[in-house]
């Protein structure tokens, strides 16, 4: 096997972002909010593009249901998420730097998440995305809201809504009316959510 050093990998990255892309991000701290199916997809997606450290928080661990969507294989089965993405961001980039919550977030504890520029919001209820709306208001913060059943993946895009708030969905979707989630429409969604914060980085959002 090739003998991939931090050096090559990030040469190889500079060779398609451009080296003052690739530094921004190397230097780049985002925070995630939660692990299921948008927030271990979206991890993936920033690690591969070289953000340099993501601080990841939930108290779950990784179920037989979890794996049709999200990023962990069956061999994670049974382990904490932050300990399987964890795992899964080292095989695509182990110089990603992991901090690791496992914690449900609350008002108490989410500082965190204060050395972060930038939160992708992954939770399930919509208490729990409220509650890190309100506590994170000086974070540019990027939130899911509707991926739910089979309709289009044309449907989920990206919204500004606020001055420090992005919103990924299709807007409408819930479970409960639509059915569960197809994993592809989640995977639409969270890599959307991603490539809001790489765009915040690389300063092309204002």
């Amino acid at each position: 096997m090739m003998l991939i050093t931090r050096e090559s990998y990030y040469a190889a990255l500079s060779e398609r972002l451009g080296h003052d892309a690739s530094k921004k991000l190397s230097e780049a701290c985002i925070g995630i909010a939660g692990l299921g199916g948008l927030g271990s997809n979206a991890a993936l997606q920033l690690a591969r593009s070289g953000v340099g450290k993501l601080v990841i928080a939930d108290f779950d661990s990784v179920d037989p249901a979890n794996v049709h969507r999200q990023c962990y294989p069956l061999e994670s089965v049974g382990m904490m998420k932050t300990d399987a993405l964890e795992r899964e961001i080292e095989r695509v980039n182990p110089w990603c730097v992991v901090e690791k919550h496992n914690i449900r977030v609350t008002p108490e504890n989410i500082s965190v998440f204060d050395h972060c520029t930038i939160v992708i919001e992954a939770f399930d209820k919509a208490e729990e995305k409220i509650m890190l709306a309100e506590n994170l208001r000086d974070k540019m913060l990027i939130m899911g809201n509707g991926m739910a059943g089979t309709g289009p993946a044309d449907d989920i895009v990206t919204k500004r809504v606020g001055k420090n708030l992005i919103v990924c969905g299709d807007g409408t979707s819930d479970v409960d009316k639509d059915g569960s989630f197809l994993s592809s429409r989640v995977a639409v969604c969270a890599a959307k959510q991603a490539n809001a914060a790489l765009r915040i980085i690389l300063g092309l959002e204002s």
